[in-house]
């Protein structure tokens, strides 16, 4: 299926924060925001293998890859369906890529894979696991802008990052609920980031546009939205509050 083909829905219209980056609620597509998509998963781990099960239940096909191999994937593809495959295989789902790996595995990935792919980065940088990196230290550049540099030519939307992966599995809301757990999505591609906001609202988050790759800082670790289950209003309340 076209990436073309998934409308945002009125939902992830109104949570939009940024004025600015609002996608027009009443531009569609025609497309069945249900339909399976093709999805490749790079990482196993929380958020990773995560994501797995939550689109799996959801009925799209992924493909899932670590830097172990596939065979060590068995277990996570017995369980979920998924279709275990190397980190290339996975980079050219057609429809996105969820980049869920230690930040200081990025420079190591095959960019050229992901070139015009939707990449959404869930990694997080953490000094004390990924080492110093000078110009996310000094604020020169977010960790998504940098990732981005990394894999130049695909279409990095920076999501899932804020929440915890138990929270992930288990806290997701039908639309309207009170109290739904929103997640901040911040890229500079309008088209990817309508994608990604559709696939929060599916998996049961109220999605909240947060800008441009550039204004992600404000969904990084230590920031008012970090980790804390805010619902729309809040997280548009702690992006806009948040200082550098």
């Amino acid at each position: 299926m076209s990436r073309r083909n998934h409308p945002l829905s009125g939902e992830s219209a109104r949570s939009c924060w940024v004025p600015a980056h609002c996608p027009d609620p009443n531009r569609r597509t025609g497309g069945d925001r249900r339909a399976a998509m093709r999805i490749g998963i790079i990482g196993s781990g929380h958020i990773g293998g995560t994501l797995t099960r939550r689109l799996r239940d959801l009925g799209h096909e992924v493909t899932v890859a670590n830097s172990r191999g596939p065979e060590s994937l068995r277990d996570l593809a017995a369980e979920t369906g998924a279709v275990p495959g190397t980190v290339e295989q996975a980079a050219r789902s057609d429809d996105f890529v969820v980049l869920a790996v230690p930040l200081k595995a990025v420079p190591k990935l095959p960019a050229s894979a992901f070139e015009g792919r939707v990449v959404v980065d869930a990694d997080n940088y953490y000094p004390q696991r990924d080492g110093s990196v000078p110009e996310i230290e000094d604020r020169s550049l977010t960790s998504s802008r940098w990732t981005a540099g990394h894999l130049e030519g695909a279409r990095v939307v920076k999501a899932f990052n804020t929440i915890q992966a138990p929270h992930l599995l288990e806290k997701g809301r039908p639309a309207g609920t009170p109290d739904r757990i929103a997640l901040p999505v911040a890229g500079d591609d309008a088209e990817a980031k309508r994608l990604v906001m559709e696939v929060v609202d599916a998996l049961g988050f109220d999605p909240v546009d947060a800008g441009t790759l550039d204004e992600s800082w404000r969904q990084q670790p230590e920031t008012p939205v970090y980790g804390t289950d805010r619902d729309a209003e809040g997280v548009r309340r702690g992006l806009a509050e948040v200082r550098p």
